[in-house]
């Protein structure tokens, strides 16, 4: 960690609320190393299925579109992000995810974790080819960089954001906000704290709020065996998705 990390941390942790949020992501770091990870990723590549296939079955010139869309995203986002001079991440399986959101017309739409916003334009545009449903996203700032929350969701442009409310003070109280704003929740999307702990603490806020018909997509679900043991435990139909040498679960209440 450089010294300017360092400083960034520090200036972060005495904002008002950042100091709980930060020691709690550090503590689940140290708490879980990953010892579980080779087993999660067995488990995985037991079940997976390929999502292309997935998805022509269900709509071919859908699909083809969401591939489009991927497309043009990736080329907006290279101009984009070459203006910023911070490490923000990638993109997920932003094909899917439009794919799925205009496949099923949700109204209520949940995120966790936006950084650069790859998932949120996908969803946002989705919405907006709906012409319904409005997006909520839960996201804590990188507390590694100075004034960091100029950085979160950079890539939505304007014309989305009519449909978007964004929500800065990590999962927990994030999500207890955003469930107290909505009655249900067709798509909630977890690409947050990776942990075991804090998919847990995510999905026990918002299941209530879930409703049938509803859809839960977990990208990383290789990190952990959390996936594995929630679909055990619970009747929802579920697919894995091969991405980028990760894992998507997805699950169908």
């Amino acid at each position: 960690m450089n010294a300017m990390s360092l400083k960034a941390i520090v200036e972060n942790a005495l904002r008002p609320g950042y100091l709980p949020v930060i020691a709690g992501k550090v503590w689940t770091r140290l708490a879980e190393p990953g010892r579980r990870r080779a087993r999660a990723r067995a488990w995985c590549r037991e079940h997976r299925e390929d999502a292309e296939t997935y998805a022509r079955a269900l709509d071919v010139g859908l699909w083809e579109e969401s591939v489009a869309f991927g497309v043009e995203l990736a080329a907006f986002a290279e101009r984009r992000l070459k203006e910023v001079d911070a490490p923000l991440g990638g993109g997920g399986f932003v094909e899917f995810i439009y794919f799925l959101t205009r496949h099923l017309r949700p109204t209520t739409v949940v995120e966790t974790g936006v950084a650069a916003g790859f998932t949120s334009c996908a969803i946002l545009e989705a919405l907006v080819r709906n012409d319904g449903g409005r997006l909520y996203s839960s996201d804590f700032p990188y507390f590694r960089l100075r004034a960091p929350e100029q950085y979160i969701g950079l890539l939505v442009e304007d014309h989305l954001k009519e449909r978007w409310e964004l929500f800065t003070m990590g999962d927990r109280e994030n999500l207890k906000q955003i469930t107290e704003k909505v009655d249900h929740i067709d798509i909630f999307h977890y690409d947050s704290d990776k942990s075991y702990r804090g998919r847990r603490l995510a999905l026990g806020l918002i299941e209530k709020h879930l409703r049938p018909g509803s859809a839960i997509v977990m990208d990383d679900i290789d990190d952990n065996l959390f996936f594995r043991d929630f679909v055990r435990n619970s009747a929802y139909r579920h697919h894995v998705f091969p991405c980028g040498g990760k894992y998507v679960g997805v699950v169908f209440v």
